[in-house]
């Protein structure tokens, strides 16, 4: 079967990031902004870790917005749904400046190019516990645009979190394509990788590598984004072996 769509991680994948040290300044950045506003930060920050935490474990039944706001109206009240302009408005202006914990590559825009001049469908298969203004706007660090992707997979338009295989099984049935049509690329063993259990070809990109449990990547096909070039290019020249 003729590979037809290659699916992007974002985060240490097309966008090379500092992550622990993302995640950290983001918390610090965004309960601070919202201590402005009246709110508690520990209270917040807990809450919003929480909201994250239930995300992961969404079952489907609502989307991660819905999912991630009841878990804010749980400990806030109803009408805490009143400051999601607020909360908005952070992702506007002072999550901005977290950029400083990324290093941009041009590789991801070249790599980009190339396959769409093949004739390969672009999909954005980020982690889906940000709305998608935070995720557009990550995507431009990586000098890169939204209109590079067909599908971007955020917390408004998603009803699971990776690993699981609905997060993957939801963005093929979106797109119209089988698993043996498409190509995971990420970072993240534990993440990323499961893509390959609902019959996807996987990529391990080593650059900013994330294996959590020091997992055995020996059967993973992995490497650099030219280790990736040249996978992608021989999948397509040979599709018998996909």
């Amino acid at each position: 079967m003729a590979l037809k769509a290659i699916l992007f991680d974002l985060d240490g994948t097309l966008l090379p990031l500092k992550q622990d040290e993302f995640l950290k300044a983001y918390f610090t950045r965004i309960t601070a902004y919202m201590a402005q506003r009246g709110f508690e930060p520990k209270k917040l920050y807990e809450t919003i870790y929480a909201g994250c935490v239930d995300m992961l474990k969404n079952d489907g039944k609502k989307t991660n917005e819905q999912v991630f706001w009841d878990r804010l109206v749980c400990v806030y009240g109803k009408s805490v749904t009143d400051q999601k302009p607020v909360f908005e408005s952070f992702y506007k202006t002072d999550f901005i400046s977290l950029k400083e914990f990324s290093c941009p590559s041009p590789e991801a825009k070249e790599l980009i190019i190339l396959l769409k001049s093949m004739g390969l469908r672009v999909i954005l298969a980020t982690n889906p516990v940000f709305p998608a203004i935070a995720t557009e706007t990550r995507i431009s660090w990586a000098g890169l645009e939204k209109t590079d992707f067909e599908i971007i997979t955020a917390y408004e338009n998603s009803r699971f979190c990776k690993p699981k295989a609905e997060y993957y099984t939801d963005i093929l049935c979106q797109a119209s394509l089988t698993p043996e049509d498409c190509l995971m690329v990420g970072n993240d063993v534990d993440d990323d990788m499961p893509a390959q259990n609902t019959g996807m070809k996987v990529f391990l990109l080593t650059d900013c590598l994330i294996n959590r449990k020091e997992k055995d990547i020996s059967s993973f096909e992995k490497g650099n984004f030219e280790k990736l070039k040249e996978y992608i290019k021989k999948l397509v020249e040979n599709p018998q072996k996909m």
